[in-house]
């Protein structure tokens, strides 16, 4: 987006983020409410926000410390979260998630953050951002709960095409790669494909080509390839970055997420079933306050779509104040980190050698022909 102005130029120099007040469950006061969280912890941030002028002034002018740091852009139409992104590609030109992508495409905001529909934004950041020069397939990356030094891996895809060849598998090594440097200070990621085992010769064939493609790739890339990886890595000291395809990843997050609930619940009802478990439960308050911060999805709030000529966040749906607001301190890091730009040339140095091997092999002649003999 070369030309572009500068997003930091017109705000006293702090990083401008384009948020979508209209996505999500919970409504325009949940997002401003996340917004005022953000502001008020870092000074460096500023807002572009997009939906109803009507509903969202009110709640602007209430937060003092907005003042200055948001202008709002008024979008007339919301994209629900039933909407089918082919319906939001043709007739959602007027509405806030549209407005919103649109900031980062001019070059008005570093990054985007919506609430909103999930598959309906990424059809139309792959619309209005499009795809990075080489790249495939984009791909979601999230936040997993790790016994890492920095607490938290990356995974990714987690759902943007249930597809993923050798080729994309490759490039979500190197996009991941990219996010734990820029998103969590890891300077040289460790990288792992998922896999049904870790030995050498197990699953697909295409993981097989992938795992060999990625081996060679990181030293252009700046990571460790420490080979397959299986579900239990997940979450492991192993790894930092896990590579799958969308739906293998979908339903690893999904289960993860529905696991972490289910024991939420056993240990309420457990604590709750007898007076002494009761004390037990007040004995052991801090160190469970300690752990509910420790796995609170809130705190990983927002998914980052990899791929794009532009940074996309999505937050979770239902996500809260809180929720919100980590959203946005991902977007401000990545955006402080120069995160895009790093990214672009790290795709397009490794990208270049597979590539011209590609254009190689399907250049050269059939088996058996005369050609050039």
């Amino acid at each position: 987006m070369s030309g572009t102005p500068d997003p930091s130029q017109s705000t006293g120099g702090r990083i401008v983020i384009s948020v979508d007040a209209m996505g999500g469950d919970r409504g325009p006061a949940t997002v401003v409410a996340g917004l005022v969280r953000s502001a008020e912890i870092n000074p460096e941030i500023a807002f572009i926000l997009h939906g109803d002028r009507a509903v969202i002034e009110p709640l602007v002018a209430r937060r003092r410390v907005l003042a200055g740091r948001c202008e709002i852009r008024h979008a007339a139409g919301t994209v629900r979260m039933d909407d089918r992104p082919s319906q939001v590609l043709r007739h959602g030109g007027d509405t806030s998630m549209w407005s919103t992508l649109e900031a980062v495409r001019a070059g008005e905001a570093r990054v985007a953050v919506s609430c909103g529909n999930t598959g309906a934004l990424m059809a139309l950041a792959m619309l209005r951002l499009r795809k990075l020069p080489g790249v495939n397939r984009p791909a979601i990356a999230c936040l997993w709960p790790s016994r890492g030094p920095v607490g938290f891996n990356v995974m990714l895809d987690v759902g943007a095409d249930v597809r993923a060849d050798a080729e994309d598998l490759l490039q979500f090594a190197l996009m991941g790669a990219s996010y734990a440097r820029n998103g969590l200070g890891v300077a040289r990621p460790r990288v792992g494909l998922l896999n049904v085992g870790t030995e050498e010769n197990k699953g697909r064939p295409e993981l097989r080509a992938a795992q060999e493609l990625i081996l060679a790739a990181q030293e252009t890339g700046n990571y460790d390839f420490v080979g397959f990886v299986e579900g239990g890595d997940i979450p492991s000291a192993r790894v930092d970055v896990i590579v799958t395809d969308g739906f293998t990843g979908n339903i690893a997050l999904k289960t993860g997420e529905g696991t972490a609930m289910l024991i939420s619940e056993f240990m309420r009802e457990a604590f709750a079933k007898s007076f002494l478990s009761r004390i037990a439960a007040l004995l052991a308050y801090t160190s469970f306050r300690r752990l509910q911060k420790r796995i609170d999805p809130r705190r990983v709030n927002g998914g980052v779509f990899l791929g794009l000529n532009g940074t996309v966040v999505k937050s979770h749906g239902g996500a809260d104040a809180t929720g919100v607001s980590a959203a946005l301190k991902l977007a401000f890091q990545l955006a402080r980190s120069g995160f895009q730009e790093r990214l672009s040339g790290r795709l397009a140095a490794a990208m270049a050698p597979v590539q011209d091997a590609a254009g190689r092999i399907a250049g050269a002649p059939a088996r058996g022909s005369t050609e050039g003999a």
